[in-house]
């Protein structure tokens, strides 16, 4: 049984993964970051931490072993607490302990656990497929200044062609001037012409299409028209929540139900059944949220003062 591949399935979907009697996995949403002396683009990501205070137990990971493992529950927890003396027995040798692709444990002089995270894997899956991207340097020419510097040092000097004798006449010279000159006359009359004759009959046109206009706007009343008013009822959805605080998960719904009594009796007006998981136990929460991180504050609050059992379950 490797626990720590089943942890890495969990993460990708769960915010806290709970190793009993060990301590919790904790991951939190990291934005896009750029490294500017490498120039390379991490995309966004979730940030694994690990907390040894929060170790009892909550099902989740027991449960979900158990079915992977087609084995009991009761069989798996018990083979989960021996794995768990073994780590803490690698740990007082070796003083380290390689935990698969989230990290590595070591021991402190005090003897608490240190987690160092490898960030080797992503567990955002919004995220999937994307890696880091180094993009090189941009790096801009200053064409203008190079020019500007080449006409400074280098002048350009224009000399006339000289050109070379004809033979031409030059009165044949003249002539074709002049009748280039009484043609361009010629021509640009009867263009002047055409062009008043097409605006007189344009206006002629107009004139005619708004006495027309004129004519059929006198059918109609000047009085304003009355339209019915309109009257919207917008009501704005509520956001469905998807961040759970469990109180507890059973096999039996009676049992469930049996809880969430107890719950509001003791003023948890928000306990509710959630309904069954994908192992078929029967889930009763405590509150349920939008906001993830109000979900976290009120986990903490209720494991510090009502039951160090809650955990946390969060939908997509």
């Amino acid at each position: 049984m490797s626990a720590a591949f089943y942890i890495e399935e969990l993460l990708y979907r769960y915010n806290c993964v709970v190793v009993p009697g060990f301590g919790a996995f904790l991951t939190q949403m990291k934005s896009a970051v750029l490294h500017k002396t490498t120039n390379t683009f991490d995309p966004p990501s979730k940030v694994i931490s690990f907390n040894q205070q929060l170790d009892s137990n909550d099902g989740l990971l027991v449960s979900y072993i158990a079915h992977a493992e087609n084995t009991s529950y009761d069989e798996m927890l018990e083979a989960l607490s021996k794995k768990v003396k073994e780590w803490r027995q690698e740990l007082e040798t070796q003083k380290s302990l390689k935990f698969g692709n989230l990290g590595e444990f070591r021991l402190n002089r005090e003897g608490r656990l240190l987690f160092r995270p490898a960030n080797q894997v992503n567990f955002l899956t919004a995220s999937f497929g994307l890696s880091s991207v180094v993009s090189p340097q941009v790096t801009r020419e200053a064409l203008k200044e190079e020019v500007q510097e080449l006409e400074e040092r280098i002048p350009f000097i224009i000399t006339p062609e000289e050109r070379k004798k004809s033979n031409f006449r030059p009165y044949y010279k003249y002539a074709a001037i002049l009748l280039l000159a009484f043609s361009t006359g010629v021509t640009g009359f009867r263009m002047y012409e055409t062009s008043v004759e097409n605006q007189q009959i344009a206006r002629q046109q107009t004139q005619q299409l708004v006495q027309k206009n004129i004519q059929e706007a006198t059918f109609f009343s000047a009085a304003p028209l009355e339209l019915p008013a309109i009257s919207l009822n917008v009501t704005k959805k509520p956001a469905t929540p998807k961040h759970h605080v469990i109180a507890g998960a059973f096999r039996y719904k009676a049992n469930a139900d049996k809880k969430v009594r107890q719950l509001k009796r003791k003023g948890f007006d928000t306990a509710t059944y959630l309904g069954t998981n994908s192992f078929g136990l029967h889930q009763v929460v405590y509150a349920s949220f939008v906001d993830s991180q109000e979900a976290l504050d009120y986990l903490m609050d209720v494991k510090e003062n009502v039951s160090r059992d809650a955990w946390l379950l969060s939908k997509k």
